[in-house]
Parts: C-alpha cells; sequence; structure tokens
C-alpha cells in the first residue's frame, strides 16, 4: 500500500486499506495495530487508531478497525462522514510479534461543484444592459474553471468568448468548501448561452443553458457521461410532462401566481434529483 492515493467525496464514508502480511487466521491478542495521520500542511503526525490486546482506542470519532477483519490480516481503517481536515497520509503500522509492518496511503478530500444558473439576474441594470449569473458552489479544492460560451444568429455554430465576463474570487465557506461567481453581459443578438464548469470534482464538465429570448426560463444541469445523459433525459422528460399539466391548469384557473410558484417548487427538487444522480455515479466511477 506503500504511496498509494485514495479519493473521497465530502461527507461519504472510506476504508483505507492495510493488509497483514502472512498466514491467516491471527491471533489479534498478542498483536497491535496503530493508524496515524500526517496533514498535508503539517508535517507532525497525530494517532487515529490505535488497537493491541483487549484495547481499543479511537482518537478520531468514527475510527474503526474490524477485530474479525484483523483475524484475517485486514488491518484497514474505516472512517465515517469524512471531512475535510481528514484529507492527508495515512500511515498503518502493524506488530505481529517479533514482526513490524507499516504502510502509507494519501487521503484526497473533494467537495462536489453544485453549478447553477441565476435567472433572476437577467434584469436591465442601471446601465441598460442584461446579465447573468453562473455560479459554483460547495467545492473542493479551490481551483475551477468556468468558462463561457454563446451561440448567435450570425454565428449559429457557437464559440467560447472572454469579453463581457466578470469573475469574482473563491469564497471561502465555514466548512472549508468554496463559492465563485461568473457574469456575462448579454449582446442583443446572443440566441443561447451557455455557462461550463470544470472541477477535479466533476466526472465531466458542468453545463448550463440559458435561453435570453426566453428571459424567465431556465434550464438544468447537464452531464456528459452516457448514464447520466439518460437519467436526465428520463427526468427532462418528467419536467415536460409537468409543464403541459400545469399549462392546462393555467389556461383553466383563475390563481395562476399561486400554480407557478408551485410548479417551481417541483422544478426545484427534480433540480436537486438530477444533481444527486449525478454525485452517485461519479462514486460508482470512483470505486
Amino acid at each position: 500500500m506503500e504511496g498509494k492515493n485514495q479519493t473521497v467525496l465530502l461527507n461519504d464514508n472510506v476504508t483505507i486499506p492495510c493488509k497483514v502480511p502472512g498466514s491467516t487466521p491471527l491471533n489479534i491478542k498478542g498483536m497491535g495495530v496503530i493508524w496515524y495521520r500526517k496533514h498535508q500542511a503539517d508535517e507532525t503526525e497525530h494517532k487515529v487508531f490505535e488497537m493491541y490486546g483487549n484495547h481499543q482506542k479511537a482518537f478520531r470519532p468514527g475510527a474503526s478497525v474490524s477485530p474479525a477483519g484483523l483475524e484475517k490480516g485486514d488491518a484497514s481503517l474505516h472512517l465515517s462522514g469524512v471531512q475535510l481536515r481528514d484529507a492527508g497520509e495515512y500511515r498503518c503500522e502493524v506488530v505481529v510479534t517479533p514482526e513490524k509492518a507499516q504502510g502509507t496511503v494519501v487521503l484526497k478530500v473533494l467537495a462536489f461543484a453544485k453549478c447553477t444558473l441565476f435567472r433572476e439576474q437577467a434584469t436591465a441594470k442601471d446601465d441598460g444592459d442584461k446579465y447573468i449569473l453562473c455560479k459554483a458552489s460547495g467545492f473542493y479544492p479551490k481551483d475551477i474553471n468556468i468558462t463561457w460560451h454563446i451561440w448567435t444568429q450570425e454565428n449559429p455554430q457557437g464559440q467560447k468568448i472572454s469579453e463581457g465576463i466578470t469573475n469574482g474570487p473563491a469564497i471561502k465557506n465555514e466548512d472549508g468548501t468554496f463559492n465563485k461567481t461568473s457574469h456575462l453581459r448579454l449582446e442583443h443578438n446572443v440566441v443561447t448561452c451557455q455557462c461550463v464548469i470544470r472541477h477535479i470534482s466533476l466526472p465531466t464538465s458542468c453545463k448550463s443553458n440559458f435561453f435570453p429570448s426566453r428571459i424567465g426560463s431556465e434550464m438544468g444541469n447537464t452531464w456528459g457521461t452516457t448514464d447520466t445523459c439518460i437519467t436526465v433525459g428520463f427526468i427532462g422528460a418528467g419536467i415536460l410532462m409537468g409543464l403541459i399539466v400545469c399549462w392546462i391548469r393555467i389556461t383553466s384557473a383563475p390563481d395562476m401566481e399561486e400554480i407557478l410558484t408551485e410548479s417551481e417548487i417541483k422544478l426545484d427538487g427534480v433540480r436537486q434529483k438530477i444533481l444527486q444522480v449525478a454525485q452517485e455515479l461519479f462514486r460508482e466511477e470512483m470505486h
């Protein structure tokens, strides 16, 4: 296990491997296991878990080594609810008298970037221009890339642009994750604009589309993996059916504002479901 890297998403559980050499079953009463963690910014080691004889102690809440697994030569460390502070180099030290062995694993913690286009920002400001805001939130590590693409009547093939864009700094949240925003000034001839977010936590680029000709409309995030696109396609069909039902209700019901509010709430729930699907597919790819 020497020098291996392992990646886990924020708040997930993780098992860091450590195999005990020699024949099994082992007499765990006559052996010891100690796990240490060394943070990237701190060269000193800190105990995470120790076990010898009938003694077990977790220095990090939720840390454990399975006694049943240890009898079979598996001294892997289990951590529940991983946080950003859990990242670092882990060292497993196993003593089976008179033998001693050790190994290291570097654990990297990622926070999944959430991508959003804010339609309420696509309104006229004092200068008469119109803007759209793209936001990446809750991501870690800090490095992230946000770009814009537009499609115009003169260029229906689309192009990446660099003008009319204002990128904000990465703002650190209380939990250690980051948020970042990017504003795009809309030109009158833009048919479609697309915000593209790239981050190490994303299995592929996160893309959000906006249609200036339909101010007030918003399309959810899309991911490029085949499985996700299929899933999002089914969910998108559900959104379409929901909109049809809402349209029928609006044409026949007197309280349109109430119906529109209800529709927005349902659409927000669908968007959250799409995000959950993408996260689950990413976890499957890591495993």
